[in-house]
């Protein structure tokens, strides 16, 4: 758990609300998070997700494990204590985000369940849409874009998700996708019905009306 260090700080309200600011987007914010192993599709399937909700007009922002670690938490490793500092950070900023009334997209392999409980719970006013990309470990090793699955079974990655760190699957996660069977276009269609669905995609002008 975060420890707060500086003393004498209060929060000050603004003048916008965020109400205010998703009237003006004509859009509500939520925080579609995905999870999964390396390699099962988290961030080709939320490009393309942000793709398609594009084309209908919604502001998004995607954030990516592997890009979010070459600036804001580029200081953070791959130990337990920093992975937990690593989305402890992209939850506090995917707040802002959604509380702008932005439709936040986040790709983190994420492994520790308590982790993502977290994040939920910092946004527990807003929707909160766990995306579990779920594929098995043979698939994955076929794949392996990237040849780590290999290098950490060589030794020469440590604290690899998978192989030598744990994943925890999520036990309740609004949504499951097995990446092994379906296709990325499949996903992103059972990801758009879920959100109509729950009415994350509703117009509010035209539900003001």
């Amino acid at each position: 758990m975060s420890i707060q260090k500086t003393r004498h700080i209060k929060r000050h309200k603004t003048h916008i609300t965020r109400e205010d600011k998703e009237i003006l987007l004509n859009q509500k914010g939520a925080l579609i998070w995905f999870t999964g192993l390396p390699a099962s599709g988290k961030s080709t399937i939320a490009n393309s997700l942000e793709k398609e909700l594009y084309k209908q007009d919604y502001l998004t922002i995607v954030m990516d494990g592997d890009n979010i670690r070459h600036g804001l938490n580029k200081d953070l490793g791959f130990s337990q204590k920093d992975r937990y500092e690593n989305i402890r950070r992209i939850g506090e900023v995917a707040k802002l985000f959604v509380e702008t009334g932005i439709l936040t997209i986040t790709a983190f392999i994420s492994p520790y369940s308590a982790d993502r409980d977290n994040v939920r719970f910092m946004l527990k006013n807003s929707k909160f849409i766990e995306i579990y990309l779920k594929c098995p470990l043979s698939e994955l090793e076929k794949r392996d874009p990237k040849g780590f699955y290999k290098k950490a079974k060589d030794g020469l990655i440590k604290e690899f998700t998978g192989i030598s760190a744990p994943y925890e699957a999520p036990l309740n996660p609004e949504i499951v996708l097995d990446t092994s069977k379906l296709s990325q276009k499949e996903c992103v269609k059972t990801i758009l019905h879920y959100l109509n669905s729950v009415r994350v995609l509703d117009n509010l002008q035209n539900s003001a009306t």
